[in-house]
């Protein structure tokens, strides 16, 4: 008896497989990959219309800055603290200059030794990190983030600025406080603010007589990277840049009000009440990021940093970047890379985002190959 119900159960079990069995496949054409996102290129038929269409962006990128409520550039009076050689490599210097006629800024700068030519140069910076600049500059934390020593090391001249409310600036309130700078700047940004004083950091590389000032590049991570993406979009003098980690946007975001949240550290203030009735800013991460096209960016993300449905969309909108380096006819300018090792700068990540640099900021010989001698 046994027997044959382990027969029958067998026979079952067969017939049900059989019955499971998918329908063959066929061949077909790929399928149209549509997205909100498509809004990008809409009505955008070559590549003078995007130039056209790219001017009233930027135009509105100026506008979420409120760029017209920066005070004026004043001299920048470099001057240096404290000068370091490090391994014999590089020497790093404490810096400081103007961003305000009433404000310094501090940095990290790092000259390799021994040049022998004018340098390419990358504005490095750091996440929300109180002491940041010494994060960038390998003195604190993690070393993964420590830009400026591993630049430094492959040849480049490297500024590492402060952020402007952490450090040597940081408020009475606590790192990352905004509410001093709304008091002295109402119509200002806080994003305004930073980008604004990054610009400021390239003046001072090109003001260096070791940088090659048509060769300037920017990476950053979490603060950093939409520092990068910000930065790159607003000063054309970058050349090349990598964004990690940074950003999420403002469209499929259901945290989108950490853009302009009341307290604490407050990028937009003015958008705030839109968002609050469920309005978003006339512009959005794919327009901003279509801003640095044709020169170089890379973005560089993991799918299980923060909402896993929020990241998946970053996907869709990098398509949707591509397709405005393919239409600038330079796609090789362009490339993303998505992992899953969350909000990280792990040791790939770093290798492809310093490849990235060399390949788009140092001469071709540097990242040449070459054939085995026989």
């Amino acid at each position: 008896m046994t027997k044959q119900l382990l027969l029958a159960f067998c026979l079952l079990l067969t017939t049900t497989l059989a019955v499971a069995e998918p329908p063959p496949r066929k061949t077909s054409a790929p399928p149209v990959i549509t997205s909100s996102w498509d809004d990008l290129l809409q009505g955008i038929e070559d590549q003078a219309d995007w130039h056209a269409h790219r001017k009233v962006l930027k135009q509105r990128y100026l506008n979420l800055l409120r760029d017209q409520h920066k005070p004026q550039k004043p001299t920048l009076d470099l001057k240096i603290h404290e000068s370091v050689v490090v391994d014999g490599r590089y020497t790093r210097q404490l810096i400081s200059y103007n961003v305000e006629v009433d404000e310094r800024a501090h940095a990290y700068l790092g000259i390799p030794l021994k040049l022998t030519a004018k340098a390419p140069a990358v504005v490095a910076l750091h996440g929300t990190y109180q002491y940041g600049k010494k994060r960038a500059a390998g003195l604190i934390d993690n070393p993964d983030k420590a830009y400026l020593d591993h630049l430094c090391r492959r040849g480049y001249i490297v500024i590492a600025p402060e952020h402007f409310v952490s450090g040597h600036r940081t408020p009475s309130e606590g790192s990352y406080e905004t509410a001093q700078f709304y008091k002295k700047h109402p119509e200002w940004t806080a994003v305004g603010k930073f980008t604004y004083e990054h610009s400021i950091a390239i003046d001072v590389l090109q003001s260096l007589d070791q940088v090659d000032g048509d060769q300037i590049g920017a990476l950053g991570h979490s603060l950093g990277g939409h520092g990068t993406i910000f930065l790159a979009a607003y000063d054309d003098r970058i050349k090349a840049s990598a964004c990690n980690c940074g950003a999420s946007f403002f469209r499929h975001n259901e945290g989108v009000i950490n853009w302009a949240r009341d307290r604490w550290y407050i990028y937009f203030k003015h958008i705030r009440p839109g968002i609050i009735e469920g309005k978003l800013p006339p512009i959005d991460f794919h327009e901003i990021m279509a801003l640095v096209a044709p020169r170089a960016f890379m973005d560089v993300s993991a799918l299980n940093d923060g909402d896993g449905g929020t990241q998946r969309q970053r996907l869709l909108m990098l398509m949707r970047v591509m397709d405005v380096y393919e239409l600038e006819q330079v796609p090789q300018n362009f490339g993303f890379y998505v992992h899953g090792r969350g909000h990280s700068v792990a040791h790939e990540s770093r290798q492809l985002i310093y490849g990235w640099l060399d390949a788009h900021l140092k001469p071709p010989a540097a990242t040449a190959t070459t054939r085995v001698k026989q």
